[in-house]
């Protein structure tokens, strides 16, 4: 009965430290991908977009950060009609 207790514990132990290095994986991904975007709100959707394509297409986590200022270099603001006045 020891032995199983430990092995419980011990594969919790680690399971929780493999979940908590991917969440901060994420965290510090979106951060930066939000750190190329200012405080545009239209930009940081676009870069949290481009962050969702990097990481579906595979691009490496030390690539990752040229990988998205390139995408940032590329952004172009929609163009925001304003009303005429008369």
């Amino acid at each position: 009965m020891d032995y199983f207790i430990i092995f419980i514990t011990t594969v919790t132990g680690l399971y929780f430290h493999w979940w908590l290095y991917k969440r901060i994986q994420r965290w510090t991904d979106r951060d930066l991908a939000l750190s190329f975007a200012g405080d545009d709100p239209a930009k940081r959707a676009y870069m949290l977009e481009r962050l969702q394509q990097a990481q579906s297409e595979g691009i490496k986590r030390k690539a990752l950060g040229d990988w998205l200022e390139h995408a940032a270099a590329q952004y172009r603001p929609a163009a925001t009609a304003t009303p005429q006045q008369p």
